[in-house]
């Protein structure tokens, strides 16, 4: 008799102990979570404490990435949306409570994505993209995301910044060299070596409107895309034929 009462009393401790450590945790992670992210071109990996991101209505993506780790400042950030957007939708990026957005939020010209551009002299860490979408009929809509700036995660693009050209080439389903530093006014070529179609694409898949400029038709074997990158910022982009493993990233000083 006396056993089962000390079995019993052991199972009670066990029971309370679980819920008395489980429910803490719980309530930690519902406040943020703790991210394991892969800076873009960076061989090891880092961590970040990124907020979950809240979706507008009628939200489909967003450049950068929540929760990604860039090389170098965005070009600009960009939402896409499956909505007709209106006024008066506004993007703000937030470090440590002030804006580093630059100059108004515009909308596409198919209403589908809103973007802003973001100070090049942003300084390195946790940014928290605040924006709101609105429509045609008013109602406005709130969302948010994160990245983060880390410069050090350049160290190891193949630098080929003083270069006038440069060629990538489209290898074995793959970019060749994947993360590449180039200067102001650079022209890069892609070439096609593969015998399957190719795509040079710029972020997100499908939607590519981070910077439409970076859309290829679909390249052939031998066929070439080429563009000068004026802006200086940081690049992602991928082949859509192979979205999921075939990626890139330019950054342009």
């Amino acid at each position: 008799m006396k056993i089962i009462w000390v079995i019993g009393i052991i199972l009670v401790v066990a029971i309370v102990g679980f819920f008395v450590f489980e429910n803490p945790i719980q309530k930690s992670s519902s406040q943020g979570s703790s991210i394991e992210t892969k800076a873009i071109g960076q061989g090891s990996s880092s961590t970040a404490n990124f907020t979950d991101p809240k979706k507008a209505a009628h939200y489909e993506s967003n450049t950068p990435a929540h929760g990604s780790v860039l090389a170098g400042v965005p070009v600009n950030v960009v939402i896409d949306f499956n909505f007709d957007l209106a006024q008066p939708s506004e993007i703000k990026i937030f470090k440590d409570g002030k804006d580093f957005g630059q100059g108004e939020t515009v909308l596409d010209s198919n209403k589908l994505a809103m973007r802003r551009n973001i100070n090049y002299d942003s300084p390195n860490g946790l940014f928290t993209v605040e924006y709101k979408a609105c429509w045609p009929d008013k109602s406005c809509h709130d969302g948010s995301f994160q990245f983060v700036i880390d410069r050090s995660a350049g160290s190891v693009f193949e630098d080929r910044t003083g270069s006038k050209e440069v060629t990538v080439r489209m290898s074995q389903i793959a970019f060749n060299p994947q993360n590449l530093k180039v200067s102001k006014g650079t022209k890069v070529t892609w070439i096609n070596d593969d015998s399957v179609e190719h795509y040079v694409n710029t972020e997100t898949h499908p939607a590519h409107t981070y910077y439409p400029q970076q859309n290829s038709k679909a390249l052939k074997k031998g066929e070439i895309f080429s563009l000068v990158f004026d802006k200086a910022g940081i690049y992602p982009y991928h082949c859509s034929a192979h979205a999921s493993t075939m990626t890139g990233s330019l950054l342009v000083e």
